[in-house]
């Protein structure tokens, strides 16, 4: 039996901009950033008249090596990363979206007036993703999706997941974020991949060039069908560049709680998790 996911009733106010936070404007958050102009066009034509209102957060500046397969510039080398990318999109876009250039900690929400209704983590570390779970997790938060992408050199993921806060409540419906699936992604403790290289060579061989822009078009187009037609039947999934091999993270609340039992039986294997992608084998069939 198919499940679908509808869209809650609080973002149905086609009136008012959807607030989105990006948090890291590396490779897979500058490939949102720039996918993103069209899901606010798209979302205007649908009769959603506020569209999208978007906030990127990263703390970095541009690197020589960035420039390889990050969508920056020789010039932009020294510059905010955030900052760059926004006032690029701003530009071309005539847009009013905002640069916060700063690192994400687990009070950052705090400190905004109106917090973001989806907040899109493109970290590659756990200790990154787990300062967006404190933040989104806390009791009068009003974060309604956390949508997570990651990746490691040939593969890589992206889950929506509504996190338990103000916003959402216990439900055997609510969708699992990808801490709830896949424990180990957030534990800091587990230890950290090591850092990128500064040598532009080594770091296209640490990772394959496109795959940031396969998960980006992909989450887009995830998010784009819940926004137009109110439901989904899949919350993510996983893809594989060696094998060229896309599968579906389906709603499925008893593959849920699976998924929670798994994790309670085994021990942790490093050959299941990277920090910063889930691998294919980890899949529930």
């Amino acid at each position: 039996m198919i499940i679908e996911h509808a869209l809650p009733t609080s973002l149905c106010r086609r009136g008012q901009p959807l607030r989105v936070l990006i948090v890291g404007a590396g490779g897979n958050g500058s490939a949102m950033l720039l996918g993103l102009p069209y899901l606010h066009q798209a979302m205007k034509v649908w009769g959603h008249a506020g569209g999208l209102h978007v906030m990127l957060a990263d703390g970095d500046q541009v690197s020589e090596t960035n420039c390889v397969r990050q969508p920056f510039a020789a010039a932009d080398v020294g510059l905010n990363k955030a900052v760059v990318l926004i006032n690029r999109v701003n530009l071309f876009w005539g847009l009013r979206w905002q640069a916060y250039p700063e690192h994400f900690h687990k009070d950052s929400l705090k400190n905004h007036s109106t917090g973001p209704h989806l907040v899109i983590g493109c970290v590659d570390t756990r200790a990154a993703r787990q300062a967006i779970l404190s933040a989104v997790t806390r009791a009068n938060d009003s974060t309604v999706y956390w949508l997570d992408l990651g990746n490691n050199a040939s593969s890589g993921q992206f889950v929506l997941g509504q996190p338990l806060n103000a916003a959402n409540r216990r439900s055997a419906v609510r969708l699992r974020t990808v801490a709830e699936l896949y424990p180990e992604i957030v534990d800091a403790e587990a230890g950290e991949d090591p850092l990128p290289s500064c040598s532009a060579a080594e770091a296209l061989e640490r990772q394959e060039p496109f795959i940031n822009q396969v998960l980006a078009t992909s989450a887009l187009a995830m998010l784009a069908r819940l926004f137009h037609y109110g439901t989904l039947t899949h919350h993510g999934a996983f893809y594989n560049a060696q094998t060229g091999r896309m599968a579906a993270l389906p709603v499925d609340p008893r593959m849920w709680e699976r998924m929670r039992r798994r994790d309670r039986r085994r021990t942790r294997s490093p050959n299941i998790l990277s920090d910063q992608g889930v691998h294919l084998e980890s899949i529930p069939r």
